[in-house]
């Protein structure tokens, strides 16, 4: 397949090019800089300048593909209704043109907030409706493309894809430690998160461009609830520093912007997403990396 990636140079993006290529798939990846386009072409992909703003840009790259698997995202944590806008606007933008075609169209979405006092399942409905909502309603404006001749495909994820080289939020909890000197965690440290290793989740998302039904979800997770006082335990013994509780009210000023997640019981299955895809996942497990030295340089 011909498939368009936008985020081809992100964190995870970046493995999906990797694992597209790899399989034999030609790749067109969106770079919004001179940086990005020459990372892509050194690797050998063909290159469409634009952002998630050019929304021409997004229209051509989705008319000439064969799949579409949307990776990327502002992340604007000062501007959220910004983040929220763009992302509707790009899914809107993409799944537009890939009417009439079943071309693939995959989506990424995060667990948070679909549900509360359990993992999420596959078969949890998002409920996030509309441009006010988390991520302007995208996964769920996406979903109804599926009776307009679109393949879609939801591709949720742990709050912690990692691997060495990761720039999210398990980077910020090891950065805050050094500057510290202490690794917290939150209160109690009872709040659990789910994970993935990268390279399991870019083949997860090859996987689901390949074989998923129309209106799928899957889960990218291989680690269904991680505690995170043990996340903060072994940032501890791998800084060789002391490990605390940190009080709620203090997490923000301790933390930073990441505070409030580590507060937060982010969890789901995968059950469903491997029975369908056979998905073995074979990547180490996020206490595995943080010991191997993962984050040596956060």
């Amino acid at each position: 397949m011909r498939a368009f990636v936008t985020g081809a140079t992100g964190w995870i993006g970046s493995a999906v090019v990797d694992e597209l290529t790899v399989a034999g798939h030609q790749v067109v990846g969106l770079a919004r800089s001179d940086a990005a386009a020459q990372a892509l072409a050194s690797k050998g992909v063909d290159v469409l300048r634009g952002d998630l703003d050019d929304l021409d840009s997004l229209r051509r790259g989705a008319a000439q593909a064969d799949a579409v698997i949307h990776m990327a995202n502002k992340h604007d944590w000062g501007n959220p209704a910004e983040t929220d806008r763009s992302e509707r606007a790009s899914v809107h933008t993409l799944a537009e043109a890939l009417v009439g075609t079943d071309c693939p169209f995959i989506v990424a979405a995060p667990i948070s907030g679909l549900v509360q006092g359990r993992p999420a399942t596959e078969t949890d409905v998002s409920p996030a409706v509309g441009l006010d909502s988390n991520r302007g309603g995208s996964e769920n404006l996406a979903l109804d493309y599926v009776s307009q001749g679109v393949r879609t495909v939801i591709v949720r994820f742990a709050p912690s894809v990692h691997g060495v080289g990761d720039w999210g939020f398990v980077n910020f909890l090891v950065a805050a430690a050094r500057k510290q000197g202490v690794s917290g965690y939150v209160g109690d440290g009872s709040a659990t998160w789910s994970a993935v290793h990268r390279g399991d989740a870019a083949r997860l998302i090859r996987l689901g461009m390949e074989k998923a039904p129309a209106g799928t979800r899957l889960h990218a997770i291989t680690e269904e609830a991680i505690p995170t006082k043990v996340i903060a335990e072994t940032i501890g013994r791998h800084l060789g520093i002391p490990v605390a509780s940190i009080a709620p009210q203090d997490a923000t000023a301790h933390f930073g912007a990441v505070g409030s997640f580590f507060a937060t019981t982010m969890t789901a299955s995968s059950d469903l997403t491997r029975q369908m895809l056979s998905w073995n996942p074979t990547g180490p497990t996020l206490v595995e990396d943080i010991e191997a030295g993962a984050y040596t340089t956060a």
